[in-house]
């Protein structure tokens, strides 16, 4: 025996049928705490400044990058 029940109700509606709380107001929040941090952080992430942290830790990050992708054309899994 089968039995099929369609329910068509909105998602406010099924969170309130369910008891489940309304975080909406908490979501909007985060979402625009990281869409600010995002927008803040946005001039580190160009190639120049990238770049630039990189070589100022030495050669030692580079050598350690040009690992990392060598391992990864190879198919190695880092430990």
């Amino acid at each position: 025996m089968k039995v099929k029940i369609d329910i068509s109700c909105t998602p406010e509606e099924a969170r309130s049928f369910f008891g489940l709380p309304d975080v909406r107001a908490l979501n909007e929040t985060l979402t625009e705490e990281m869409t600010k941090r995002m927008q803040d952080n946005i001039a580190e992430l160009s190639p120049d400044a990238l770049m630039g942290q990189w070589m100022s830790l030495g050669g030692k990050m580079s050598e350690q990058f040009m690992g990392l992708m060598s391992g990864m054309g190879k198919g190695e899994t880092t430990k």
